[in-house]
This record gives C-alpha cells, sequence and structure tokens, in this order.
C-alpha cells in the first residue's frame, strides 16, 4: 500500500473523534492517564500536540497549569480537575488546551459517561498543529484503539459533517474505524482498508477491526469535491450492506 509521506496543508481543522465505553468508575486521574498513554502518538503527529495546559477563566490562568509532564499528568492538573469535578457524576468532562491559538491551535476533550451510556475522546486540531503525513494520523487511530477499545474513530475536517450523507451515522471522512472486518470486495472505494489486530484467549493474533482510507494521496478537505465524493461513496456503500452504525446504536 503506497501512501504519500508529505502532503499540502489543509485549510480546515481537523477532528478526531473515538467513541467508546468506560469500563470502570469516572476518576480523573484514570481519565488523565488515558489522555496521556496517546502523548507520544500526538507528539508525532506534531510537536504542537505534546504540551497541554488546563483552560483557565482568563488566557494568563490557563498558561498556569500543565497538565502532564514527562511521567504522566501532573499532580497540580489532577488536583484542579478532581476539585472541580467532584459535585459531579456525569458527565464528566475533562478540557485542555496546546496554548497556541490561530492556525497552531488545539485543543483536546475527554467527555466520560458511566456504561453503558459512550464516552468520547475528540481532539480538535488547527492545520498548523496537525500531521502533514498520513501514517501518524493512522498510528494515532491505531493507538487509540488498543488503548479504549472504541465503536468507532472518525479523523475529518471539522466541517464535513454538513456533507456527510447521513446525519444519524458517522461520517468516513478521511478516515473511519469500525469493530468490522472489511474486505476491498465490500469496499471498493476506499483508497485503503487497515486491518486492525488483537489477541484471541491463547494469543493467536485475530483482526477485531478495519480503518477505512478514503484518501492516501493528498490531506482530506472537505472543500475539495473529489475527496467529498469518495467519502460519501464509501459512505453509501457501507450504509447499503448494513454496514454503518447509527450513533444511536453504538
Amino acid at each position: 500500500m503506497a501512501m504519500t509521506d508529505r502532503f499540502d496543508t489543509a485549510k480546515r481543522p481537523y477532528e478526531l473523534i473515538a467513541i467508546f465505553r468506560q469500563p470502570g468508575p469516572l476518576h480523573v486521574a484514570a481519565m488523565l492517564t488515558e489522555l496521556h498513554s496517546i502523548r507520544a502518538e500526538l507528539r508525532a503527529c506534531s510537536p504542537l500536540l505534546d504540551e497541554w495546559l488546563l483552560k483557565g477563566d482568563t488566557k494568563n490562568e490557563a498558561y498556569l497549569c500543565k497538565v502532564f509532564d514527562s511521567t504522566g499528568p501532573t499532580t497540580a492538573a489532577t488536583a484542579v480537575l478532581a476539585e472541580s469535578l467532584k459535585k459531579i457524576a456525569d458527565p464528566k468532562i475533562v478540557g485542555m488546551w496546546n496554548g497556541r491559538e490561530g492556525p497552531e491551535g488545539a485543543s483536546l476533550q475527554y467527555i466520560g459517561r458511566v456504561a453503558p451510556e459512550t464516552s468520547m475522546i475528540m481532539l480538535i486540531a488547527d492545520p498548523g498543529a496537525f500531521s502533514k503525513s498520513i501514517e501518524p494520523a493512522l498510528r494515532l487511530v491505531l493507538r487509540g484503539v488498543s488503548l479504549l477499545a472504541p465503536s468507532v474513530v472518525t479523523v475529518e475536517t471539522t466541517s464535513y459533517f454538513d456533507k456527510q450523507v447521513f446525519e444519524d451515522r458517522p461520517g468516513v471522512g478521511w478516515m473511519l474505524y469500525l469493530q468490522r472486518v472489511l474486505t476491498a470486495q465490500q469496499v471498493p472505494e476506499a483508497r485503503a482498508l487497515v486491518p486492525v489486530m488483537g489477541k484471541r484467549e491463547k494469543g493467536k493474533d485475530i483482526q477485531t477491526g478495519t480503518i477505512i482510507v478514503s484518501v492516501t494521496d493528498a490531506p482530506f478537505s472537505d472543500e475539495n469535491p473529489e475527496h467529498v465524493k469518495v467519502a460519501n461513496a464509501i459512505e453509501i456503500r457501507l450504509f447499503d450492506q448494513d454496514l454503518l452504525p447509527r450513533y444511536m446504536d453504538l
């Protein structure tokens, strides 16, 4: 599978959303530890996704509290969030930003809810703060799948929602992960199908899902009619085979 390494910069912010079920109680320290667990993959997408700050009432307040250090969540950030969320049972929302504005800005949010309700991790990164290469973005999705066992992960531009085919189902955008084994015969419009592997009880590898990629020779842009056409065609193909779940069924 050949993919170009360098792409022209897209104009729209990128949005990565992982939808999953939190198996245990919602503890702030655990939520921060999960976010820290994808820090290396975020850094590989862009060095501007390495340092994170808590959001404050003012910009000066926000610059005061770093969320992570080299070992994990900082004591200060954990204490601040635990105090602010101690009376909130569900959902617990942990938000942070990268301290940049304009074309290098980014935010990271964990919306935690007790199972069987779904939780969500959402990254929004302006083009200057996201990967110019497809491989780091794929590794970020793969790491998120390994960590969270999500039902769906999407990577798209923030305004693609208005152009996707079905409002009640995930869009394909640039990448869509589903907990399904998919083949090229099932989704011939896809430019790449990346298998996601897991382990059987006895340790044998088994495919547990697939990342569908709509564009491999350029960064996905909802301003490019051809990109939207391919993503929409994949959505229709999946829907026709009952392979594209509704949000309410996730």
